[in-house]
Formats: structure tokens, sequence, C-alpha cells
């Protein structure tokens, strides 16, 4: 007999990390930033991203996030994970994107570049 008290299942194909850093996100449309805003990830994987937002958000939008990485590139450089991909689910002040390929970035400039593979 299964615990009523468990939810779904968790149908996601890679860890989670509870990973509390600043965001700063554009929605885009080709190459056109139409708004953006700023929040904080509640957690993160390889696969997505879970944050805070500002404004509402609808699944489906078109999403550049820029996150401030806690770790530095040769204990000295700063990183900024910067992410594409698309909302898939929103839920009153949080939204989640599925990543679709991302960089890191130093100081303005791109220190390792990686796409998401399928």
């Amino acid at each position: 007999m299964a615990d009523k008290g468990l939810s779904h299942p968790d149908r996601r194909s890679s860890d989670r990390f509870p990973i509390e850093r600043e965001v700063r996100y554009k929605m885009l449309d080709g190459k056109t930033v139409l708004h953006s805003g700023a929040g904080k990830t509640l957690d993160m994987s390889s696969s997505g991203v879970l944050f805070t937002t500002e404004q509402p958000l609808a699944a489906g939008n078109r999403l550049e996030l820029s996150v401030n990485w806690p770790a530095q590139l040769d204990n000295s450089c700063p990183l900024k994970l910067v992410a594409l991909g698309r909302v898939v689910r929103v839920d009153g002040g949080k939204a989640a994107i599925a990543i679709e390929k991302y960089e890191f970035r130093t100081q303005g400039s791109k220190a390792f570049s990686a796409a998401k593979t399928a």
C-alpha cells in the first residue's frame, strides 16, 4: 500500500542542488530583450534552474539567466554562469527553466563554453 503522504515521484533525470545565488534574467525574442529582472536561485541541476522572479513569467518564454558562480577560476577570477533556456514551470513568484545551452564567463569575457547535450 502506497504512503499517501508521498508526493509525485521526481521525474528529473539529474540531481538538484540547493544553491541560493543572485540571478539576473532577460526575456528574449530572438536577440531582442523584451524585459529583464532579478531574483535568486532556489535549486539548480545540469538541466535546469528554479529561481524567484520579480514579475510573472509564462511557460514557453525564452530566457537568458546570469548567475554569479560561487567558485573562481584559478582561485582569483570571479565566474558567472550564463544559461539559455525556456520556462517549463511557473508557480507564483517562482519559475523553472530547462537549460538548452550554457557557458561560464569571466568579467565580461568568455572563459569556457559548453552546449548541453540531449
